[in-house]
């Protein structure tokens, strides 16, 4: 197996690919969670896990380096081996990634040099630090010269991050030199690999190495406390720069490198938003997916999420982890969470922002190769501002391709276009007639062959397929608004139409939310469920219901515990082609755990939570997956303390995000012996909250303040909690 790329791709084996790229801080994951995070990233359509070495994380203090417990990187990618998963490892030496000191342990930044610079001290300490990661993760290393580890995971690495852009050295010639500086230590030291990536926007320096490119729905990095104007990540345009900056300063403004000789890529589209101390963001799962299918209409060949998966900052030994405005960084954030309202959330949990993506990374994995040659037309730049114009755009080749829609931009009410018809760019090809509504972002073929059936037109979105030759089936799913029975496919000739239609499967678009690929067949869940596949190749059902699941194709036999009800059509093309589903329901109904809610006892405006009860009954039960706490309050911020040894220990922290948002925190891991945050059953018995008052006056972003009708509010509301079970098939 070997990579390469040109400037049109990447390439597997002299194929083009579309990868798709999640972000994990497995320091920031209990160790004991590593394999059901990536397991849960895959079924999400990531295929290259992307992760920072945070430095600071691993040598805290000068020559002591901690590569244990959930610091342990060369278990993490052989966990991430283990789940059939590749790898672009990202090992700075600055990270960012909202860690302290950017990532840099504190004993640095005292040094007689000045760190990001081309001192060759600092070079050196660089050096010896790199020699650090590789001894971690040697064996994994993709060599595009060496046949034997043609298998191993890491088939990339990234160069520092943002240089230029976010510190750094702002001039061309010192800022390349640099940059390429790195990448030949790397190399020296055994980093030999197909794929040297580097952060290219903001003007940062590439050194060369392939550019990758971010963008993000909203920015609470921003200073301002107020609504901030619409994001250019909604406009389909050319500029791979963030659109703002190109919409003042020109095209290509900011951009270090020759955009003709490289890829399209991205590896920083906001998988959600870290909220801050003075910006609490929250960015939905539509508001997230609106800027992917943005970026993928713009001509971009590899979708990469910053963050996938959310995490909680280890423990310091000598201070907090966190970025912080002390240390001389923009942001207060919080001191223990990095829940990034990712699509998996701090706690394991998959959110909408997972099914939303879900959609697109589907397509990419299976149609994605022929997506990468039909290259971005945009007929119109429409202005990030212009919420009147209708935004599209193509990919095509000239005569078959996509049309792309986008009429949704966050926290903004769009102009609604109707009876719109999009031609090919040829004009030999129309879409029928449609309506584009406020909040729709969508795209369908024209003249694309799916298996033998060429598709001359279709108003509804393929998403995967499942199954092979005769047997294949192509999975298409329907616009909100689009009701079932419709003439969704215009196919090339009549001829082909009826045997077409029988392997053209058209869900409704909940349902393709809801819809997980696993082998060759699709398993249909509800909103509070999900399904993947473990490591032993066996179906996972998880959820906090005890409902049904639709399978197609159908099981050999039923599964063992489980109860099939009947066959349901799945297909909204309507009865004459249907598409029927197994259904199944769980034979005896799940007695371990239960939903309810927890005294919380006031003590001086400290509340007493024991959660010894549910931890016991977690430890004691098998189909139990965790037991999530909602933590419903007003305030400005929380924090969970705990008695540890002896010393009150703050665990957890949460800023407030509104009267809709109550924190939620999984038990799972403090009652798992093998994690480093596990608790007993007597600590678990004391835990402590504490809620620091909202001041009416706080300069402070929140979409939606409570009312408060004093100075200040600090309030607990409740503590419930739910249970969430596993089911194996």
């Amino acid at each position: 197996m070997s990579y390469s790329f040109d400037n049109i791709s990447i390439k597997k084996d002299g194929k083009r690919v579309f990868p798709i790229m999640g972000e994990i801080h497995y320091s920031r994951v209990p160790r004991a969670e590593w394999a059901e995070r990536l397991l849960k990233m895959k079924a999400g359509g990531v295929t290259i896990v992307s992760a920072y070495v945070i430095w600071i994380h691993h040598e805290e203090i000068e020559g002591e380096y901690d590569w244990s417990g959930d610091r342990d990187l060369h278990g993490f990618v052989q966990t991430l081996k283990d789940c059939g998963m590749k790898m672009l490892l990202r090992i700075g030496p600055w990270c960012h990634g909202e860690a302290r000191n950017g990532g840099f342990p504190d004993w640095l930044l005292h040094k007689d040099y000045e760190p990001r610079t081309n001192d060759e001290k600092y070079f050196a300490v660089v050096q010896k630090w790199y020699k650090e990661i590789f001894s971690q993760v040697k064996d994994f290393i993709c060599n595009p010269e060496d046949a034997a580890t043609s298998e191993n995971p890491i088939i990339g690495v990234q160069i520092e991050n943002e240089y230029g852009h976010c510190g750094g050295l702002y001039e061309k010639e010192g800022g390349e030199a640099h940059m390429r500086r790195l990448q030949k230590i790397a190399i020296e030291t055994g980093f030999k690999v197909a794929l040297y990536t580097a952060t290219g926007w903001g003007g940062a320096w590439t050194g060369g190495m392939l550019p990758v490119m971010g963008g993000y729905c909203d920015a609470p990095w921003d200073q301002r406390t107020t609504e901030i104007e619409p994001s250019g990540n909604y406009t389909f345009t050319h500029e791979r720069n963030d659109h703002n900056i190109g919409s003042d300063h020109g095209f290509g403004y900011g951009i270090t490198f020759d955009i003709e000789k490289f890829p399209y890529l991205t590896a920083e589209l906001g998988g959600g938003l870290q909220v801050t101390g003075h910006r609490r963001t929250i960015a939905t799962a539509k508001d997230i997916a609106a800027v992917a299918l943005t970026k993928l209409g713009s001509g971009c060949n590899l979708l990469g999420f910053y963050m996938y998966t959310g995490g909680t900052n280890p423990e310091g030994k000598l201070t907090t982890l966190q970025e912080s405005k002390a240390t001389g960084y923009l942001n207060d954030l919080p001191v223990k969470s990095y829940d990034f309202r990712a699509p998996v959330r701090e706690f394991g949990q998959v959110s909408e922002m997972l099914r939303e993506l879900k959609l697109l990374t589907y397509f990419a994995a299976d149609f994605g190769e022929d997506l990468c040659e039909l290259k971005a037309e945009i007929p119109v730049e429409v202005k990030p501002d212009d919420l009147v114009s209708l935004r599209y755009s193509y990919r095509t080749d000239g005569e078959k391709g996509y049309f792309f829609v986008n009429n949704y931009v966050r926290h903004q009410k769009l102009a609604e276009h109707t009876k719109v018809v999009l031609s090919s760019p040829d004009g030999k090809t129309a879409l029928p007639a449609f309506d584009v509504k406020n909040g729709d972002f969508f795209f369908v073929p024209f003249n694309m062959k799916f298996g033998k059936t060429l598709v001359k037109t279709a108003t509804v979105t393929p998403f995967t397929k499942i199954g092979d030759g005769e047997k294949e089936v192509f999975v298409f799913y329907a616009r909100e608004h689009e009701t079932a029975g419709e003439q969704f496919f215009a196919f090339g000739d009549e001829n082909s139409q009826n045997a077409a239609q029988s392997s053209f499967l058209v869900l409704s678009r909940e349902d393709a939310l809801n819809a997980w690929k696993i082998g060759a067949r699709l398993v249909i869940t509800d909103s509070d469920s999900y399904a993947l596949e473990n490591e032993k190749a066996e179906i996972e059902i998880v959820t906090r219901l005890n409902g049904s699941v639709f399978v197609y194709p159908d099981f050999e036999k039923a599964p063992k515990g489980w109860k099939k009800t009947g066959k349901v059509n799945k297909n909204c093309a309507g009865d004459l082609n249907p598409v029927l589903f197994a259904e199944y329901v769980r034979e005896v109904s799940e007695s371990e755990g239960k939903n309810g809610e927890l005294e919380a006892k006031n003590e001086g405006g400290i509340y007493k939570i024991d959660l010894s009860a549910l931890s016991k009954t977690l430890r004691g039960a098998k189909t139990l997956s965790d037991i999530f706490v909602k933590i419903d309050y007003t305030g400005e911020s929380a924090r969970l303390y705990a008695k540890k040894n002896g010393k009150r220990t703050l665990i957890l922290d949460h800023f407030y995000l509104g009267e809709e948002y109550p924190w939620e925190i999984g038990l799972k891991r403090f009652v798992q012996p093998a994690s480093d945050c596990a608790l007993s059953d007597e600590e678990l018995s004391e835990l402590e909250l504490e809620i620091t008052p909202l001041k009416k006056d706080a300069k402070i972003y929140i979409e939606k303040w409570p009312e408060i009708s004093g100075s200040e509010i600090a309030t607990l509301k409740s503590v419930k909690f739910e249970s969430e079970w596993k089911y194996t098939i």
